[in-house]
């Protein structure tokens, strides 16, 4: 694993290592809107993930995680608030990310 001191170094050498796509989260999966892909917890993997603290407020957190799926054979990023997706997703989802936070 890679140290980061900023997310925006962390995004530019994961983009530099393959990791070209944006994800966002969905209530049961991720999605890459560039490509009109939804992907499924089954159907993709989480690499490496960095976190890092707000300037100012360490409950202004953010997670970046590193993904890849053997659906297209992609590799991409998902930038999230660190717990923020506890209320709004299934518990598949909510598992495989928090595999990583603890």
């Amino acid at each position: 694993m890679h140290i980061y001191d900023t997310m925006s170094a962390a995004l530019a050498d994961l983009e530099q290592r393959g990791y070209e796509y944006d994800f966002n989260l969905t209530n049961d999966g991720i999605e890459c809107k560039s490509l009109d892909l939804k992907l499924m917890p089954e159907e993709f993997e989480i690499e490496e993930f960095y976190r890092f603290e707000g300037m100012t407020d360490p409950a202004d957190s953010s997670v970046v995680y590193a993904i890849s799926s053997a659906v297209g054979n992609l590799k991409g990023v998902l930038i999230d608030a660190y717990g923020a997706y506890a209320e709004n997703i299934s518990p598949e989802l909510l598992d495989k990310l928090k595999v990583h936070h603890d």
